[in-house]
């Protein structure tokens, strides 16, 4: 009988002169007779095909010393003789691997080794630890929790086992809290070595040549025969197994009580006999996540005991990884909502203008930043316009945006100028820290005058594109960042035309490692101008459309920062849309306001609601007469709904209450709060506007 090597591969540290296996013979050469390799003897002479070694010579029942020049191989002395060939030790001969002869003295070969997709027995310590040190780096190489999973799986199959079943506790745990409830795994994954067909659709072993095998093993329906779910029972087997922490094999008294309840009822038929299935708890930093199932085939080697630490070793690594990616979620999920809500959820849709935005985190790794964006209606149908970018692009920085932003909002409802705004933010951002800086742009767009007044603190000027496809940098005074302090900021007011598109970013999209800030804007001015070509003069770019275009100008160098862009379409008001009167605070005022906006109304063929704004606007102009001293505001707007603002002198904002059956009063706002669309009152610095705004049918 001649052995044939199943690999040619020497394992690290296996010593080819090595007494046990060091010389094998090298396999007949197909189609010709039977040939033995030359060997060498203890004499050196070379035995050939006619040359035996009788049983009671030579060195009979000795093993050749392992060292000594005279068992060095000598050179080939006949032609076609063979050099011996050093057998590794980590893979010994396999059943199926060997030449037998038939019953006509010929041989028949059997197999080649073994068949691919199969395990791979592990014999010596080496292997195992070479084996180990693979799975766990590929395990390692796993961020989430689906990679590490698969690493497993993919590492364990088919090398260590035909399959494999990876339960987790649904839902996982996450670093030091106490789950609540009872323990219940679910099946996350499974996975096995897959069968071949042939073109007709049968089963066929995994080998180079066809030969027979078993019948089918309830390993091909892993996911049909367990159950999905299972409720892990206190003071249960299998809450005991996952207690031991041990990988355990699957004929041990406690595997044998614990698998039912793992795999239910179907389950068992999936575990084969004898010590061909290891059952090893998955436990992470504090407590046990899971469990992992280990499954041999019936005809393959059965696990043997030295598996049981290789076993305990994935587990361990799986487990921890598994923690790990389980926080890193957390962390994510944290950061994608600190930034959520940092920004605007949803932008407003305010009278006379359209507006768009995209923000765009500086990597995966760094999901929160200091960029924000925001837009804010103002009373007079007018809307601030504000970006700003915090140092930095860390929690720290966003948690400094998120005051600055909260600020910029207040400071806004109080309707101040763009410089008093940006004056107050300096302030504000100097008692936050001596080292909190920050970039802003402030501007406010009044879309009854089409005017735009906006006021830098030492950030990007914005783009304005026209209707014609003219992209315009515009000049605004840079001023000093936030936080600078002693800083007098400048605002300009210039012209909104109506189609313009107004662009606010932060130097994220124009600056990079590769370039710097002007070209970048220079860029952007570019991009922006040969989008507008592909509309034609008449149709300015969708807001939408043309936002991801200038994100398009991005390269791979250049997501160097976080990225916030705001981009605002004016449409304006036309004039013949607005109606404006000043009434003097006197008893008549209330009526003249009636007669003033039943001839609005007529001249805009909106008389269905004559009946609605007389009544409201009596009640709003009535109540800003008692109070006030100067001459009261009343203006009328005519978009997609119809909008009245009264304004007065009074700071205080009126309320809505219930008013008793006694009182003269107070019923005003209760009936504008019931049929108007929506209301609303604003402070200004020189008293209040209070507005509502009805459906034009």
């Amino acid at each position: 009988m001649t052995e044939q090597p199943t690999s040619f591969e020497r394992p690290q540290g296996a010593d080819p002169a090595e007494a046990r296996g060091a010389l094998r013979r090298a396999p007949k050469q197909l189609g010709g007779p039977a040939a033995l390799p030359v060997q060498a003897r203890t004499d050196g002479t070379p035995s050939g095909p006619g040359t035996t070694t009788p049983c009671g010579k030579g060195n009979k029942g000795k093993e050749p010393p392992v060292n000594g020049p005279e068992h060095s191989q000598p050179a080939a002395t006949e032609p076609g003789a063979h050099r011996p060939r050093p057998a590794p030790e980590a893979i010994p001969p396999q059943p199926g691997t060997e030449q037998e002869r038939t019953s006509g003295g010929q041989e028949r070969r059997t197999g080649r080794g073994l068949p691919p997709g199969r395990p791979m027995p592990m014999r010596r310590d080496g292997d195992r630890l070479r084996f180990v040190g693979a799975a766990t780096r590929r395990i390692a190489r796993g961020l989430d929790l689906d990679e590490i999973v698969m690493g497993l799986c993919r590492a364990t199959v088919p090398t260590f086992s035909d399959a494999i079943l990876v339960y987790l506790r649904d839902p996982l745990p996450v670093g030091d809290e106490r789950p609540t409830g009872p323990v219940v795994l679910r099946l996350r994954r499974t996975d096995r070595v897959p069968e071949e067909r042939d073109t007709d659709g049968v089963l066929l072993p995994p080998a180079f040549e066809p030969e027979p095998e078993p019948e089918p093993s309830a390993l091909a329906e892993l996911s049909v025969l367990t159950t999905e779910l299972c409720e892990v029972r206190p003071g249960g087997a299998l809450n005991e197994v996952l207690r031991g922490v041990r990988p355990v094999f699957a004929d041990s008294p406690a595997a044998r009580a614990a698998l039912p309840e793992l795999l239910g009822e179907g389950g068992e038929a999936v575990v084969p006999s004898g010590q061909h299935a290891i059952l090893a708890p998955l436990r992470g930093r504090r407590r046990v996540i899971g469990a992992a199932l280990f499954l041999r085939r019936p005809e393959r080697l059965p696990f043997e005991a030295d598996d049981l630490l290789v076993a305990a070793q994935l587990a361990t690594h799986s487990a921890l990884g598994i923690d790990k990616a389980v926080l890193y979620g957390r962390e994510a999920y944290i950061a994608d909502e600190l930034q959520r809500t940092m920004l605007p959820e949803t932008l407003p849709r305010p009278t006379g203008v359209r507006l768009a935005s995209r923000y765009l985190p500086a990597a995966e790794t760094a999901r929160v930043g200091g960029d924000w964006y925001d837009a804010i209606p103002l009373p007079g149908s007018r809307v601030a316009l504000v970006v700003g970018d915090v140092m930095g692009h860390s929690m720290t920085s966003a948690a400094i945006m998120g005051q600055l932003r909260t600020t910029a909002q207040t400071l806004a409802g109080l309707d101040l100028p763009p410089q008093e705004v940006l004056h107050h933010l300096d302030e504000q951002a100097q008692r936050l820290g001596t080292d909190r800086m920050a970039t802003c742009l402030y501007a406010v767009y009044d879309p009854v005058t089409h005017r735009i007044t906006i006021a830098n603190a030492g950030h990007p000027p914005p783009v304005l594109l026209h209707l014609g496809g003219r992209a315009e940098v515009l000049r605004v005074p840079p001023g000093a960042p936030i936080g600078v302090g002693g800083v007098d900021f400048e605002a300009v007011e210039l012209d909104a035309p109506a189609g313009a598109t107004l662009l606010l970013y932060t130097d994220g999209l124009v600056e990079s490692r590769l370039r710097d800030v002007w070209t970048g804007i220079e860029q952007l001015r570019e991009r922006l101008a040969a989008t507008a070509q592909l509309t034609g003069p008449d149709h300015p770019p969708p807001l939408e459309a043309l936002c991801d275009e200038v994100l398009d100008m991005l390269g791979p160098g250049d997501r160097d920062d976080d990225i916030a862009l705001l981009a605002a379409r004016f449409d304006g008001i036309a004039p013949s849309d607005v109606a404006y009167w000043r009434l003097e605070p006197e008893d008549s005022a209330p009526g003249q306001a009636r007669r003033l906006a039943r001839r609005a109304l007529a001249r805009w063929d909106l008389e269905d609601l004559t009946d609605s704004v007389e009544l409201l606007v009596s009640e709003v102009v009535t109540n800003a007469v008692r109070y006030a001293s100067r001459p009261v505001t009343l203006r009328l707007l005519r978009t997609d709904v119809l909008r009245c603002e009264v304004g007065d002198d009074v700071p205080q904002l009126p309320r809505l209450r219930q008013a008793r059956a006694t009182d003269e009063g107070g019923r005003g706002l209760y009936l504008v709060n019931k049929l108007a669309r929506r209301w609303g009152a604003t402070r200004l610095s020189t008293g209040k506007v209070v507005w509502f705004e009805l459906n034009r049918g």
